[in-house]
């Protein structure tokens, strides 16, 4: 990854081998830095390991050095290539409050306390992947943008399955 995203890496990996678990690591350039390296922020060889890996361990991706570069290759392009590539399309977003750390919110107490979600996102559709139809100018020197957000039944379903599994095995 990128900025931040390589630091937290590094601190992954030390708790990873702090597990004593019997790991193969290996690691390959995403994002600005393999654009920086090879110009495309997937590179062939990055994503071949990635298929070829049981896990990938992520780190996040984008600097603003190349905010001004042409869509396809800026860094963001790299998570969205994987998960298009390895068919990744669902995000689990658990959030749960410690009692412990239920004063610490600043959503009172006893609003936040006991709270235990999971959001279940979709993440190959939408606009995501959607084409950039429009930019114009309007008369007030603001810009308008519209962008498509499509999704297929097929898509919606798939991840319906999985939230509707995830809130069963929840209970």
């Amino acid at each position: 990854g990128d900025g931040i995203g390589a630091e937290i890496v590094v601190e992954a990996i030390k708790v990873l081998k702090a597990l004593d678990l019997k790991l193969e690591l290996e690691q390959a350039p995403v994002g600005g830095t393999a654009y920086a390296q090879t110009g495309d922020p997937l590179p062939p060889q990055t994503l071949a390991l990635a298929k070829a890996a049981d896990a990938i361990l992520f780190g996040a991706v984008g600097d603003p050095r190349y905010d001004n570069i042409e869509r396809a290759k800026r860094p963001e392009q790299a998570i969205l290539g994987l998960r298009k590539a390895l068919g990744l399309f669902a995000n689990l977003r658990p959030a749960t409050v410690h009692p412990e750390l239920a004063d610490a919110s600043t959503i009172r107490a006893d609003v936040v306390a006991g709270l235990d979600i999971l959001i279940v996102r979709e993440l190959m559709g939408g606009v995501y992947f959607g084409e950039p139809k429009e930019t114009t100018s309007l008369l007030d020197g603001q810009k308008r943008a519209v962008d498509t957000g499509v999704y297929t039944t097929s898509e919606i379903e798939r991840v319906c399955r999985v939230a509707f599994e995830m809130a069963r095995l929840r209970g």
